[in-house]
């Protein structure tokens, strides 16, 4: 059994045996444990899940407009679909369209997500003190962690955030994957921690260790780093009630071995990535493994 996965599989298992029953926001209740933590060597192979189907494409836009500073559903689409817009429905459908967002009256168009993670990754509203006032300026915290990277490698500030209680009412969903620490190692290694308070351990998560292992890569190319570790660290960690018997036969499947990650060399601003710059070479999967997202 290849190692990185085992761990993933092995916190489903013990979330089943062990976790406690718990109704939830949405209303289909869980079998949770609290404070669980998964770590992945990325220098071993890309963390892409083998014993379901990942949804690659889906993973790869879902940054890239995190990456872009997009709050817009339909942006996500032209970027998953090459520029060009789809009817097809993302992962972020469901949540751009859902009652208690839509009921606020807060969109001001259609798709429009409010400011959630890539919104909060590029324009952080921050105060400018001005004579006798204070107006509101646009804070880049992605474009300062690349120049830190860059230039203060030992620094313990390397912090990206998205969870912004001034700021979490005008949001679709408040951000589950909340911050991440980037650390340089004196062999220039670069690694990534990354805090998510509420984890959908069977649909969600393999899609957030993909995006961060992802997301780890493509600092370390535009820093000119090698890759290090991927830690995540979970609160409230969960299985749905109605996933259950998904995770039953997901745990019955063995894995395959790791695939590798392919970026395009050329590429040295993490704002210039496309769709077509980033490929996974032999991935093996065992079938997709469909399930409803609980809203």
């Amino acid at each position: 059994m290849i190692d990185s996965e085992k761990e993933y599989l092995n916190s489903l298992k013990e979330i089943l045996e062990q976790g406690e029953h718990r109704d939830d926001r949405t209303g289909v209740g869980t079998i949770s444990q609290f404070g669980i933590q998964l770590n992945f060597d990325l220098s071993k192979g890309f963390p892409a899940i083998t014993t379901k189907k990942l949804a690659w494409k889906a993973v790869v836009s879902e940054l890239l407009w995190f990456i872009e500073g997009s709050g817009d559903e339909f942006r996500l689409r032209e970027i998953l679909h090459g520029n060009r817009y789809s009817e097809k429905e993302t992962i972020w459908t469901q949540n751009a369209t859902a009652s208690y967002w839509t009921t606020k009256r807060l969109q001001r168009h259609p798709g429009d997500l409010g400011r959630i993670y890539g919104v909060q990754w590029r324009r952080w509203r921050k105060p400018l003190i001005r004579i006798n006032k204070v107006v509101l300026q646009n804070h880049d915290q992605l474009l300062e962690l690349v120049e830190g990277l860059k230039k203060d490698p030992n620094s313990r500030r390397h912090i990206l955030s998205a969870w912004n209680p001034g700021e979490l009412e005008i949001m679709a969903l408040p951000p589950c994957h909340m911050m991440a620490q980037f650390y340089v190692s004196n062999d220039r290694k670069l690694s990534c921690h990354m805090y998510q308070r509420s984890a959908d351990m069977f649909l969600g998560v393999p899609f957030n260790i993909a995006s961060y292992a992802l997301f780890t890569h493509m600092l370390a190319q535009v820093c000119d780093f090698e890759v290090g570790k991927l830690v995540i660290s979970f609160g409230d960690a969960h299985i749905y009630k109605n996933h259950v018997d998904l995770v039953k036969l997901q745990l019955s499947r063995k894995p395959f071995v790791l695939p590798k990650l392919i970026l395009n060399t050329d590429v040295k601003d993490i704002t210039k990535f496309t769709m077509d710059d980033i490929s996974l070479d032999n991935y093996q999967s065992h079938d997709s493994i469909k399930a409803d997202m609980a809203v």
